[in-house]
């Protein structure tokens, strides 16, 4: 046998060997951390969300790479007491899956939350949006107003980036078949054996809770699929941001932003100020932390959310979780 034949089959048994690791991964990690929700179908793709509690309601958008988990491992609890709190897996994340062909970009997740909306009966919600969901809650109040009562933003991303965070650098791959290969071969093993520095990366100065790959859903970023939908995600996310931020001044609702002092995987000056610059009402709560609030501040979170829901419903509940800090 030549040896150019035997390179050929040894990288093909490589790679072969990387694609079965990868699959096999992907269901290990699904049941560790099977879904919390149920799947719902509109207008023929289907949604993966948790709706829990009663009362004015509260839709929860995750950011890059995360699903609602994020929310579930400390703040939907102490929502749910006084609000109808309804999470969302974002198209191609967590347990929603993505469609072929499907457009992806926030404008593309936010046409899909607003027919979830809809069909859910939750009229104007108050919408949080983290980090990229906060790029999504802000789509949605621009392209679909009649789906928000108010903008509670933590940590957002509202500009465009620059250039992406390390921790996501790995993503920029704008090749889709080339983005294809590598996430089903190589990046599943690489992000499972990085997974503890990509998690102190994402919050830090901040330490993340033991528990965040099980109960926070942080494992289940690193399976093939959710990996290669948060490429697609990260790549289309200036071109629509660049056309979103000259109309940020359009937005009617209430609209607030929480952002940790500390972050160290967002500019607060780019992605929290300058936008307060275009909406001078907006409300912008600065506190000690990093990016991940939602896990590491969730009584200031919230409370943050709470007053801001207390812009658009004031009752009696909205003061009571707003004293809590």
């Amino acid at each position: 046998m030549r040896r150019f034949e035997i390179v050929l089959l040894s990288g093909a048994a490589v790679m072969g060997g990387l694609f079965a690791f990868s699959v096999l991964a992907g269901r290990r990690i699904e049941r560790l951390v099977p879904p919390q929700g149920d799947l719902m179908a509109v207008d023929g793709r289907l949604l993966h969300y948790l709706d829990k509690g009663a009362g004015p309601p509260i839709v929860l958008i995750h950011g890059l790479g995360g699903q609602m988990g994020n929310f579930t491992h400390s703040l939907v609890d102490r929502l749910s007491r006084d609000f109808r709190v309804v999470a969302f897996d974002n198209p191609g994340s967590g347990y929603t899956p993505r469609r072929a062909g499907s457009p992806a970009g926030v404008r593309a997740q936010a046409d899909a939350l607003a027919r979830a909306i809809r069909a859910l009966n939750l009229g104007r919600p108050v919408v949080v949006g983290h980090s990229l969901g906060g790029a999504i809650a802000l789509a949605l109040a621009l392209d679909h107003p009649d789906s928000v009562g108010a903008l509670a933003l933590i940590a957002p991303l509202t500009h465009p980036l620059r250039r992406a965070p390390l921790v996501f650098q790995g993503l920029a791959i704008r090749s889709p078949l080339l983005r294809r290969l590598l996430y089903w071969t190589v990046a599943t093993p690489g992000y499972l054996m990085a997974r503890n520095w990509a998690f102190r990366r994402i919050f830090a100065p901040e330490t993340p809770p033991p528990d965040f790959g099980r109960n926070g859903g942080g494992l289940l970023a690193m399976r093939p699929g959710s990996i290669n939908a948060a490429s697609e995600d990260l790549n289309a996310v200036n071109e629509d941001l660049v056309a979103m931020t000259p109309c940020y001044g359009e937005i009617a609702v209430p609209i607030g932003i929480l952002f940790g002092r500390d972050d160290k995987l967002l500019n607060r000056r780019e992605q929290a100020e300058t936008i307060k610059a275009a909406i001078p009402s907006l409300d912008l709560e600065l506190i000690p932390g990093g990016h991940m609030l939602p896990v590491t501040c969730p009584d200031a979170t919230a409370a943050f959310i709470a007053r801001m829901a207390g812009k658009v419903l004031p009752n009696e509940k909205t003061e009571r979780i707003a004293s809590v800090q």
